[in-house]
This record gives structure tokens, sequence and C-alpha cells, in this order.
């Protein structure tokens, strides 16, 4: 009923409101982060801080892969990718959809018949697209659109009519298992775009974190983009670690390494790429493991045509905290000395974001190896100093003590001291413990996957992160069998493989109100000619999450990142609140906001596709299974009237 109201509503706003001119030059979102280099800007300027709003409902489309139910946990955080007014989206059961850019109206869907079997979360967030130049304009896949799905394969279609492209691989697919060795159902998934480097299409894939010790490997390949073949495969085991004898099939891969789950970015001048990585299973125990974690929370710069590594630059020494890094690089320019240095810039889980020298990888600024608390743990050996930098300072608050904790009366707040108290407390990299360890930010905080955004007129970097803390604590094995668990707010991961499973809860009060103080969750502006923080303003309210008249800005979790235009614009969906938003990128006022019909836990993106058409601005609106947002299966534009 919620979602036919909303449907009403919308169509009547748009027959509403001030007429505006449309028009101006054509500008598309070719891929996942705008561009390759994941700057998440576009130039259009049509919808400005005076006329935004205005804004309304242009058109709305349902994609039918939802389950009303919540037996399936779908998320839909797809970012569509725009080609000669066409969207291309894929949805949560791996359907790709055709959609007319202008009006919503589907043009074609391809269903991969997808294997849910151990699927627990079904998800993807992107799809990627690749155009001959040198093939007949009329000719079968001169543009191809590239998918992963989440029962492993990598599947090539003809954009003009969804057919498989005949020539790539084996009927369209290539099989993305060859090579991995045991894989538990549902343990090895693609969630993320894949990413086109010149005539390579590259893929990672997320494994499922603390099963066990020997979960497969997390392998990045690149494969031909025509004929499927595998070009390169880049084995994230450390240096002089000796390669695996080749199976029938072809190269197996270490097992138990990092993976990389997140969005790679592509520098086609330099043939770079650049891949965020997780940490290697299990996230909170590896006594023993040595430095299988070489690779691991970093950005790797792998040169697209070979996948040999440039350069890597790791953001947290053996990561104990899952602290992955899985915000998608930004491709950007620092001013130094007169000039502007070609740079990447990675947010990371921690609130830490590292400017590095594009081609080299080194920092742009100072950044300082401190010294970090030692794991009590037996077996365990932590990193005895970790890396901070300096511009910009870290954007997280550095730890929680009882000036920082938050009540909605003296009863919670106790609640929380005496919490605190019962914890092992020593800052952002306190080592998990078998008292029980506080993690702030949490597993869940910092920036994540939605990334930053890039405004290059103004030099400014906006991104948002979560402020909310995490408690772990080791439960030996034999205590395992008898250790109770109380899922969403408290999980227990095996960690098959360790002598301890893990025990994780979110730092809450028996009231179920976070420990933290609000802002529960901020978005941020840096100035990267400065390297300082230009604005930060809380992010999301209760909305949805208390009742009216309690529905209060005091920034709430979420999930998805912003876009910038050249107008002085962001919009961002991502709040657990259901809004979509615009600030003012200069001084991050919110000049507008939009309720959805379901959770826009999704990236947004900006496009014209004509010089006398409308510039619209779409999200994906379906909620996220983790979060509990409300679920549904939109995509929703907006321009002007």
């Amino acid at each position: 009923m919620r979602r036919l109201l909303w449907a009403a509503l919308a169509a009547v706003a748009s027959a509403c409101g001030e007429s505006h001119p449309h028009g101006g030059e054509v500008a598309g979102w070719p891929s996942w982060g705008g561009d390759p280099g994941g700057t998440r800007f576009s130039p259009l300027t049509e919808i400005t801080r005076e006329n935004v709003a205005d804004l309304r409902v242009a058109w709305s489309f349902r994609t039918g892969d939802f389950d009303p139910s919540g037996t399936l946990r779908t998320s839909f955080q797809a970012t569509p990718v725009l080609q000669d007014g066409t969207l291309f989206l894929c949805t949560p059961f791996n359907r790709v959809f055709a959609l007319d850019a202008e009006t919503g109206a589907q043009r074609w869907v391809f269903d991969p018949d997808l294997d849910r079997d151990g699927a627990r979360h079904l998800n993807c967030r992107g799809v990627a697209l690749h155009e001959d130049a040198t093939a007949p304009p009329d000719a079968a896949c001169r543009v191809r659109v590239l998918t992963g799905t989440m029962d492993l394969r990598l599947i090539a279609l003809d954009a003009r009519t969804g057919e498989r492209c005949a020539g790539f691989g084996t009927h369209g697919e290539v099989d993305l298992r060859l090579g991995l060795g045991d894989v538990a159902p549902g343990e090895v998934k693609v969630y993320s775009a894949p990413t086109v480097i010149g005539e390579v299409v590259a893929v990672g894939t997320m494994v499922s974190d603390n099963k066990r010790v020997d979960a497969p490997g997390g392998v990045v390949r690149g494969y031909d983009v025509r004929s499927g073949q595998l070009v390169w495969a880049f084995d994230p085991a450390p240096p002089g670690t000796k390669p695996l004898p080749e199976g029938p099939d072809g190269p197996r891969y270490q097992r138990g390494t990092p993976n990389a789950w997140g969005v790679f970015s592509a520098d086609p001048e330099r043939d770079l790429l650049f891949v965020p990585t997780g940490n290697p299973s299990n996230d909170f125990y590896r006594g023993g493991r040595g430095p299988v974690d070489y690779y691991g929370s970093s950005v790797v710069a792998l040169r697209g045509a070979t996948g040999e590594v440039a350069w890597h630059f790791q953001t947290v020494h053996h990561d104990l905290w899952d602290y992955d890094v899985g915000s998608q690089p930004s491709l950007v320019e620092v001013p130094r000395n007169g000039t502007r240095v070609a740079a990447v810039a990675q947010p990371t889980k921690v609130g830490n974001l590292f400017l590095l020298e594009r081609e080299t990888g080194a920092p742009l600024f100072p950044v300082e190896e401190r010294p970090a608390p030692a794991s009590d743990v037996p077996g365990e050996e932590s990193a005895a100093t970790q890396p901070f930098p300096t511009r910009p300072a870290p954007l997280h608050p550095a730890g929680i003590g009882e000036d920082e904790l938050f009540g909605l009366t003296p009863i919670d707040k106790q609640d929380c001291r005496e919490r605190l108290a019962a914890l092992r407390n020593d800052g952002p990299f306190t080592p998990p413990s078998l008292r029980g360890s506080l993690q702030f930010p949490g597993v869940a905080g910092g920036v994540n996957w939605g990334s930053a955004a890039w405004d290059p007129g103004r030099n400014l970097l906006i991104l948002t992160q979560t402020r909310l803390g995490t408690v772990h604590r080791l439960i030996p094995r034999e205590q395992v069998a008898s250790t109770p668990s109380n899922p969403p707010f408290e999980i227990l991961f095996p960690q098959l493989g360790a002598p301890y499973a893990l025990l994780q809860s979110v730092f809450i009060s028996s009231w179920g109100i976070p420990c933290t103080k609000p802002p529960w969750s901020e978005l941020l502006a840096i100035d990267l000619t400065s390297g300082e923080v230009a604005w930060r303003v809380p992010f999301g309210s209760t909305r949805g999450q208390a009742p009216w008249p309690f529905w209060l800005d005091w920034g709430t979790p979420g999930m998805g990142g912003p876009l910038t235009t050249g107008a002085g614009l962001v919009f961002i969906g991502a709040a657990m609140d259901g809004y979509l938003r615009a600030y003012d990128v200069e001084t991050g006022d919110e000049l507008w906001r939009d309720a959805l019909p379901a959770g826009g836990q999704a990236n947004p993106l900006t496009y014209r596709v004509r010089p006398d058409g409308a510039q619209f601005v779409v999200i994906a609106a379906g909620g996220h299974a983790s979060l509990g947002t409300e679920r549904g299966d939109w995509v929703v534009a907006y321009a002007l009237p």
C-alpha cells in the first residue's frame, strides 16, 4: 500500500511545480564511478542551488527482483551505467536490465538463471561497458555489457539486444571457479562491477569473512574483453610464495589470501589498475600465518595489460579489525609546488584518507608510523605500528572515553558506562581479546564501498563516514558450543582453523541505542589543496528508526556514496532514513531532500543524453538487508519539471 501511495504522489508531484527550460551540454555516466577514475563528478549545471528544490520524480521503474517476505536477503545497491541513451543495471538476482534513460521504459532484460544455493545476501552493485571501435556500427557486441554473478560467472552481453556475446568464453560466459579449488556454496561471489582497462576486463571476488582459515584465495584476474581468454592473474600471496602447480583447467591460486571485493579504478593512459583489497581470513585471529596479509588492506596498482604489480600501499598492518579497503580509489589531482600532481585518494574504514602519487604510490603528505597496542591473545602477534596520515589528519575520533558516551536517560548511559568498563579500550587499533575489545570505528565504520566524490574545480573531495563502535570477543574453541548469540546485533563467527571463534556485537545499550555520542554518521568535504577539512555536517536522521516526532538529524549509519556536479551540488542517498538529498558542495548546507519508496543504499548518477534534454538524477531504491532498511525494487529518476 505504501508503494502504491508513493507512486501516486510521485505522479502528482511531477505534474506540479515551476517549469524550467531544459538543455545544455551532453554528459553521460559510462562507468560505475562516473568515469574510469571513480571521481563521481558530472559537469552538468542545469540543476543548481537555486532550483534544486523544484526537483520532481520524472519516472520510476520496478525490476521485480526482491522478496517482500524477507526470506531472501536482498540489497539493491546498483549504480546504472549509460551508453547511447540506455541505462544498464543489475539486480540482486543478477538479472541485467536495459532502460530508456529518459523514460525508464524497458528495452530488454537478461536472466542468467542464478544458482542461489548458499546465497545469504543477494546483491549486485553494477556492470561495465566496452565499445569496440574497430567493429562495424551494426556488428553484434560492438558495445558489450560485462557483468559478474554471485555464482561465479563473468558474462558478456550485446548492449543492443541483451543476447550473449557468442565469442566470449563458452556461450558468452567465463567460469570464475577455475583455479579456486574447494568453494562452499555461497562462499565466493562477485558483488562489484568489473573494470575495463584497454582490451582487458578485470574482476575480483568477495570471499566470506571468518568462515575458515583455508578459504579460497582472493585472486584478481584479467580477461580478454572480446574472447574471454585469461590474460593475467594477480594472486595476492606474499612475494616469494612458490606458485601452485597447474591443474587440468589451468592455473591454481593460493588459498586464504586477501580478496578484492570493491570496485577498481583505471588510468588507461598510464595502463594502471588500482585495486582496493580486504584482509585474509580469518579476520580477527591470524596467529602463526606469517606475512599472508602482505597485500591485505591495501591499494594495489597493477599494470592493466599484464597484471604486474607497479606498487602497493598498505593502509593497515596485520589487519585484525576487518578494516579492509572497500572504497573505490579516486583518481584526483592535488596541487603541489605550483603544479597539479596526478594522485590516488584512498579513504578507509579507519577514517583515514591517504593521498598517494599515482605512478609510484608515494604519499604526497607525510605518513607517520605510530605505536599500536599489542595483542594479549596467546599465539597472536599484532603489528607494532600503524600508518597515520598527517594531511588530512585522521577524520574519525581516535577513541571513546567516558565523556564520549551517550544515553537518552541516565539509565542507558550507565549501561554503556558499565559495558565500556568491562572492555579493553586502547583506541582504533585495540586488538581483539578474550575479555572483549572495543573497536571504534567499527567494522562498518569510516568510509565503506560508497567511496568519495571529487569536485575538480573547487578541488574538494566529498565523503561520508559512519561513527559506530563494535565489540569483539574471542571465544576459545571449547566454549563455542555454549556461547549464545543474538543476530543481527550479536553474531558468532566460526573462524574454523583458528583456536578461537569470534563473538561480534554492536556497541549499543540494552535499549538498542548507540553508546557513542551523535552524529553517528557525517558528510565531509576535504580541501585537497590544503589537506584540511573544509566542512563536516551530520548525515541522516532517525526517521524510520524512532517514532515521529523524534526524527532528529543526529546522523545515522548508511551505505552508499555521493556525486558532485559542476553547479556545486552534492547528491547522496545512503542514509537509513530513506531520503535522497542535495547539499551545497562549498558549505555543506542541505538544500533538498525527498523520501524514496525504499532504502536508497546505492550511489546515484546524473546525466543528459541530448542537447535539448533534461538533466536526470537517478538512484536505485531497494534497501539493504543488513541495515534493515525498507526493501524494494525501484529505480527512481528526478528532473526539473
